[in-house]
């Protein structure tokens, strides 16, 4: 039986980690530009947070598409599609006059850009391309990256609103995308060699039929959830929440670089520690945690010190989440259709993402606080500790499929 030729890992780690530096870098700091667009637009803070609200659902929505044309057609020509999409939203988000058309660049084609750019498609490549024993760690590795990015790109945003205004920073970050195209690249799949004796691929209905019949992959899905409401609620919102609260903008930007910078620990020790401990006690820890942490800072004088110190604790906790989860989705049901189950698990992460970040804006709002929210957010930090633990690792059983047989 002839074998698949494959990329190097140091190639597909490479290449993943640069392209998830800058699409997760760049969105990472968006929450800097609701105060000075929505002032010179003279807009709510809950139009920025809708339009906020608006990308991650059309990321979690469009991601299922993203990750099943990636994994029929190859990730490469989604990442340049998405690299084209995320450019042209960053300079709508510049120039867009009206709350609308501000939503359906920010929101619907950031949003598509993102499905295209980020972890369905690159740990799809992941998952096909490297063997299972190192699969939780090279997650870990092109999760690190995003949060690197954070680390890294927060402040360069922050300087840039300084030097070239909101909207000029926009534009720049517009050109900067665009360096994905060819970073794909890198990421293109040889064809698979023939098999001589190989059974017949399972069909995309299947394997969708398959996933949502287990239970352990609807409880996933239920934390996930969870995780999203959290982290994207805190990165768009916790910069305006500092303001209330008299602190410096310089504040929030260490707070921002810091969630990034200890995020690149966090996220590399939970795809490593996945290599050795079963995944659902690392995801249950994980959100435990966050909501403890989160009590904590809200019991706390809110001093600089205070908020460094949350930052850094959330940091390690902040995309620690994504590698065991996308490593049970391949543990459970194999990497032929990684990219589209991890895209549909992901769906929910941002139905999360979507809640966190609208009921941000909306019962600020209305209450003139975040307080209601960052107590939802420890409520469902518990509830999402105790789903994970129910979760069982052992792959599906399957039963036998017709065998084919093709020439070598």
């Amino acid at each position: 039986m002839q074998t698949s030729p494959t990329l190097s890992a140091r190639q597909v780690l490479l290449c993943s980690a640069l392209i998830v530096t800058l699409s997760m870098g760049i969105r990472h700091g968006f929450g800097l530009w609701l105060l000075p667009l929505t002032q010179a637009r003279d807009w709510p803070r809950e139009t920025f947070a809708l339009a906020m609200a608006v990308q991650n659902l059309a990321w979690g929505l469009l991601g299922i598409f993203a990750g099943m044309l990636a994994d029929r057609f190859g990730a490469h020509r989604v990442l340049q599609a998405g690299a084209v999409l995320y450019a042209l939203g960053l300079v709508g988000m510049a120039l867009a006059p009206t709350p609308m058309l501000f939503g359906l660049t920010a929101g619907v084609l950031i949003g598509a850009a993102q499905a295209g750019t980020t972890y369905a498609v690159i740990y799809g490549v992941i998952g096909r391309q490297l063997p299972a024993e190192r699969r939780s760690w090279a997650m870990g590795v092109a999760a690190a990256a995003g949060s690197f990015g954070q680390f890294l790109m927060v402040p360069v945003e922050g300087w840039l609103i300084a030097v070239l205004d909101w909207q000029g920073s926009l534009l720049a970050l517009a050109t900067a995308v665009l360096l994905i195209a060819p970073l794909a690249r890198g990421l293109r799949e040889p064809p698979a060699a023939p098999a001589v004796h190989a059974a017949l691929p399972q069909s995309v209905s299947d394997a969708l039929r398959e996933a949502f019949g287990q239970r352990s992959f609807q409880l996933l899905m239920a934390g996930y959830f969870v995780c999203g409401f959290q982290v994207v609620f805190i990165g768009v919102h916790m910069p305006s929440y500092l303001k209330d609260h008299g602190l410096a903008p310089q504040v929030a930007n260490t707070a921002l670089a810091l969630i990034g910078l200890f995020n690149v620990v966090g996220t590399y020790a939970a795809g490593a520690l996945g290599q050795r401990l079963a995944k659902r006690k690392i995801l249950s820890a994980v959100y435990l945690l966050r909501s403890v942490a989160i009590a904590a800072f809200l019991a706390a004088p809110h001093t600089p010190l205070a908020v460094y110190l949350f930052a850094s604790v959330m940091g390690l906790l902040w995309l620690s989440t994504v590698p065991p989860t996308n490593a049970i989705v391949a543990q459970l049901f194999g990497a032929a259709h990684l990219s589209m189950l991890g895209g549909f698990v992901f769906f929910s992460h941002q139905v999360g993402s979507f809640l966190g970040v609208w009921l941000g804006g909306r019962l600020y709002g209305l209450t003139g606080s975040y307080d209601v929210v960052w107590w939802i957010a420890i409520a469902l930090g518990l509830f999402a500790a105790a789903v994970n633990w129910l979760i069982c690792e052992a792959p599906v059983a399957r039963g036998p499929r017709r065998v084919v047989t093709s020439a070598a």
